[in-house]
């Protein structure tokens, strides 16, 4: 049955077309704008990435539509937050956010807490009991046929089979081709693809207005803000000494540079305004 349903639902993925870098540009202004049909085209067009990427976690097929159905509330999200300003494929900044509702849903699925050995082995039997009764009748056995099998009370089985399906190892490998386990693939809360994109663009846009200063000002910039990655910015003494000025000159060059930058943000504010 869930093959049945998975191949439906590739059928009718693999009827929206793919998109160009230029498609994905003019739905997010369109989106920007309050087109919702906009964005219900970007996520259309990359629901067949949602399955690429739940077909990489290697589920058992049971869960694999559960898997791609949290994978496309990451995409709808993405899809939300997504804008052209970013000058990158939205399947490339849309990966992070299906990643983190998946695995957020493979955590919460398997929560991994160690049960005392009676427990254990009553899953055990529990489950070889379902097996052999499924063999033998054609069907799923009911909790009332697995009672009377093995002699039990039917809540013991229940709460068995409920323990079974929550209860995983840290350390279960969760891939054929790899060592990777549960433990590796526990979602980081505090990680946001969109904070981690948002920074890397507003880094990008105070190197561009640092490239507009002189080029003794961008040196006192650089290094007064450890734009060079150094073990920590330098002081005024020592920019001094590398630019064979005063300290206090460093300083007031710090000053004019720092307005300037100020200066230039405003206009390209202002001039986005007019637009």
């Amino acid at each position: 049955m869930e093959k049945e349903v998975f191949n439906s639902y590739m059928d009718q993925v693999q009827k929206y077309p793919l998109l160009s870098y230029e498609n994905e540009v003019e739905l997010s202004r369109r989106i920007e704008s309050g087109d919702s049909r906009a964005k219900m085209l970007l996520v259309q067009s990359n629901l067949r990435l949602v399955v690429s990427i739940a077909k990489k976690l290697n589920v058992s097929k049971d869960c694999m539509m559960d898997l791609i159905q949290e994978g496309n509330l990451g995409l709808i999200t993405a899809a939300a937050k997504f804008h052209y300003s970013f000058k990158t494929r939205f399947s490339t900044y849309a990966y992070s956010w299906i990643m983190q509702y998946m695995l957020r849903y493979l955590h919460n699925r398997c929560t991994p807490i160690a049960l005392p050995h009676r427990k254990d082995e009553v899953i055990r039997h529990v489950a070889t009991a379902e097996q052999y009764l499924l063999q033998q009748t054609g069907h799923q056995p009911s909790l009332e046929e697995l009672s009377v099998y093995m002699g039990l009370p039917e809540k013991t089985i229940k709460d068995a089979m409920q323990y079974a399906f929550m209860v995983t190892s840290l350390d279960s490998e969760c891939g054929e081709d790899d060592n990777s386990s549960i433990g590796d693939l526990l979602p980081d809360s505090t990680y946001s693809p969109e904070k981690k994109m948002m920074d890397k663009e507003g880094r990008a846009e105070v190197f561009d207005l640092i490239n507009t200063l002189p080029e003794k000002e961008q040196k006192v910039i650089y290094h007064r803000y450890n734009f060079a990655c150094e073990q920590r910015p330098k002081t005024l003494r020592e920019i001094s000494s590398m630019l064979g000025v005063s300290a206090e000159t460093i300083r007031q060059m710090e000053l004019r540079a720092l307005r300037r930058m100020r200066a230039n943000v405003a206009v390209k504010q202002l001039s986005m305004v007019e637009r």
